[in-house]
Formats: C-alpha cells, structure tokens, sequence
C-alpha cells in the first residue's frame, strides 16, 4: 500500500516590512505614567476622583486672540476661569498646589494684570496664596506706546497650611558660597546653606521663542525648566501633576522627567499629538530640553556665559 500523500499548503509570502527610515513609526499614545487627551478640560477633569491631584500648573489663554483661543469679553473669560478653577480645586489634594501662570489681558490699548483679575477666585475656593512669583525675560514684542513687556506672573496657591514645599531641589547657587561667620559661636562656619541659596521670587528663565531647544508649533509654550522647578518643590515622586491647558506638554514631560506622574489636555488635536511624540522622544532619551541650572546667555560674556 503506498501512504496518502499529505497535502501542503503553500505557504504565503512573508509582509515585507518597509526599511528604516522609509515609513513613519505610528506611535501609541499611551504611557504608565502620562494621560493626554484632546479633550475640553472640564469634561476631563470631571472623570478624575477629587483630591486626587498634587499639583496643577498650567498657562491659560490670555483671552487676546492667540491662534489657539476664541476672544472674548473679559467678563465672559473671568467666567469660563471660574467654572475650571473651581474644578480644580475640586481635584486638589489637602496640602497640594495651583501654579497659575499669567500675563495681562489687552483691551483698547489697556493693559488687565490677570492675576489680579483671578486672584479673588482662587480665594473663594479656600485656596491660599503662597508666593506672586515674577517670571522674567528678554524677548517679546516690543511697544511703541508703552514700556515692552517683559514678565508675566504666577501664583501659587496652597490647599490649607499644611503644603508640600521642598526647598532643596530647586536651591540656586549663593551668591558667596564660602562665606564665613566672622565672630560670636559660629565663627568659622559657613553662614549659607552649602547646598546654594533660596531662589526667591523673581525668576529668570528664557521664553520659548524660535531658536530655543524645545520649539514646538506652538506660539507660547512653557519653558520646561520652569515648570521642573515648580515640579520639584510642590510634589513627591509618585505624584499627580495636572495642567488643564496642556498645550505641547511641558508640564507633562516636566513630571515624567522627575518620576512624577502626568495628566493633561487640550481641545487642539495637533498640539496633542505633539505632545505625545515629546513624551516618546523623553522615554527613548532624545527629547532635548534646556538644563534647569544653565545660567542665561550673556552676550558681554566668554560663550555668553553658557560654559
């Protein structure tokens, strides 16, 4: 008897798989540590557990005509400001922080200082506010009729007086680093904290105008350094760091870069996207930001100060 011959399927021919560099790589937009969504913001912030958040930071429109927002009256935007503090006090845990960064509303050639506009509805929150921090730098517009801005403000409000405030990470380098007490019981001991000195309340970081490292399509993106500082002070590792007007994700990348954990959005669908490869370039150890301890170029200065 011969044997049955089994029938073979022939097999079908492997998927060529494009060569590197030939096809863009689709990255999924997931994280164990990061949540982004385009998404309205109070949508977002209502699916997320009260006191459930460490920090929120964040930069939100200025109600001037930016690309990225509709103008409206200024009482119609101190409304809509409302409506989303509140939300997030809602997610603050005891003992957390609000970092809102602002500048000033233009109307008819008048300037409206934000914070100060903003500043009684933190309070009627039961926020408190810890430091007005003045956030300075050199490039901007300049005006004819008027002296060119060149800083914008953030507040930093506390839920209760019990607050994390971690100064040490964030210390700066003193200004007389071997400085001695001259006389009486400590004579011979250096009269500053060895690790630098407290950064105070003027800060002094570049915006991020075309040639900076982190440029992005957005028109006005958060340095990340400036975030990092706020990052590292306010919050433990482990911790939630959330900003309603995400943008491009500086503050996300900002709590990824420190262990911390991020959460963000924004109703621009590009500006998410961007946000997402910036948190896949960080992971993959690419993402170039600029060193929160890099003193500020100085033209009258060898390198302009940078080595």
């Amino acid at each position: 008897m011969h044997q049955a011959r089994r029938k073979t399927r022939a097999k079908a021919p492997a998927p060529e798989l494009p060569l590197p560099g030939t096809a863009p790589v689709r990255r999924l937009k997931r994280d164990s540590d990061a949540l982004m969504l385009a998404q309205d913001n109070l949508a977002f912030m209502r699916a997320l557990a009260a006191e459930s958040v460490q920090l929120v930071v964040t930069s939100p429109p200025y109600n001037i005509g930016k690309s990225y927002e509709s103008k409206s009256s200024l009482a119609r935007y101190i409304e809509g400001q409302k409506k989303v503090i509140q939300e997030c006090a809602r997610l603050l845990a005891p003992g957390g922080s609000i970092c809102w960064q602002v500048g000033n509303h233009v109307q008819s050639g008048e300037i409206v200082p934000l914070d100060i506009v903003l500043y009684d509805i933190f309070k009627d929150n039961g926020l408190r506010l810890r430091n007005r921090i003045v956030w300075h730098f050199e490039h901007g517009l300049h005006c004819k009729k008027r002296l060119s801005g060149r800083y914008e403000t953030i507040l930093w409000f506390t839920k209760g007086d019990s607050y994390q405030f971690d100064l040490d990470p964030i210390r700066v380098p003193s200004k007389y680093p071997g400085k001695k007490h001259f006389k009486g019981p400590k004579a011979g001991q250096l009269s500053g904290n060895p690790l630098g000195k407290n950064p105070g309340d003027v800060w002094i970081f570049p915006n991020v105008k075309s040639n900076h490292v982190e440029k992005t399509i957005h028109p006005c993106q958060f340095p990340v350094e400036l975030v990092e500082r706020l990052v590292l002070a306010l919050t433990k590792r482990g911790d939630i760091v959330f900003d309603p007007y995400m943008g491009v994700g500086s503050s996300v990348v900002a709590a990824l870069k420190h262990d911390r954990r991020g959460y963000g959005c924004d109703v621009v669908q590009e500006y998410v996207d961007v946000a997402w490869e910036r948190v896949h370039q960080l992971r993959a150890g690419r993402l170039r930001t600029r060193p929160m301890d890099r003193p500020v170029y100085d033209p009258s200065k060898p390198h302009g100060g940078q080595r």
